[in-house]
């Protein structure tokens, strides 16, 4: 199965947002990873940006702008965007939204271009956090909208750490690129 990111961004910011970019080039192959080390699962990555411009408030972009690139791309293929604006419906307290191998995240930008932290605390985990979503589901497993949301809730408020990662991929206890939910907490009483 392919699993393609998609990086969506205004026309205007076109060439400011390289570095970024790059980090989501990175991120998807740790994805890669993860998924094939927590899911037993492997995915073929795609990255590429999706350029917007202005539009008038009735056409404004949202998910179902989203949902109808994700269609005319192939429902077949997992799609996953990192955008600039937050879904207008959401369940998710991570700002972000899931369904049948879709899934997007409003992308929070850094004051640094080089702030890979950031990335990894503020978009990172919200990607993990969807795609737990989707692989959970797509597993059949019958609770995997409120136990990823138990366990995101853990995080945020319970002191449990996010599971911290290295460039390399493996598990750090050193400053991480990459933050993920820690999958082994599904199906546990809180």
């Amino acid at each position: 199965m392919l699993l393609h990111f998609i990086f969506v961004i205004r026309d205007k910011e076109l060439g400011l947002r390289d570095a970024e970019f790059q980090y989501v080039r990175r991120m998807a192959q740790f994805f890669k990873s993860w998924i094939k080390t927590k899911f037993s699962l492997d995915f073929d990555i795609q990255c590429d940006e999706m350029i917007t411009k202005p539009r008038i408030i009735l056409q404004r972009l949202d998910t179902h702008s989203i949902l109808k690139d994700h269609t005319e791309r192939g429902n077949d293929i997992y799609h996953f965007y990192l955008c600039h604006f937050r879904p207008l419906w959401t369940d998710c307290t991570c700002e972000g939204y899931h369904a049948e191998n879709f899934g997007m995240i409003r992308w929070e930008r850094p004051k640094s271009q080089t702030d890979t932290l950031f990335l990894a605390e503020k978009n990172c985990a919200a990607v993990s956090h969807e795609i737990a979503h989707e692989l959970l589901r797509q597993s059949r497993y019958k609770r995997y909208i409120e136990d990823v949301h138990d366990v995101w809730q853990q995080h945020l408020f319970g002191a449990i750490p996010f599971e911290q990662y290295g460039e390399d991929f493996e598990l750090t206890s050193k400053k991480p690129s990459f933050l993920t939910l820690d999958t082994t907490l599904f199906g546990k009483k809180s």
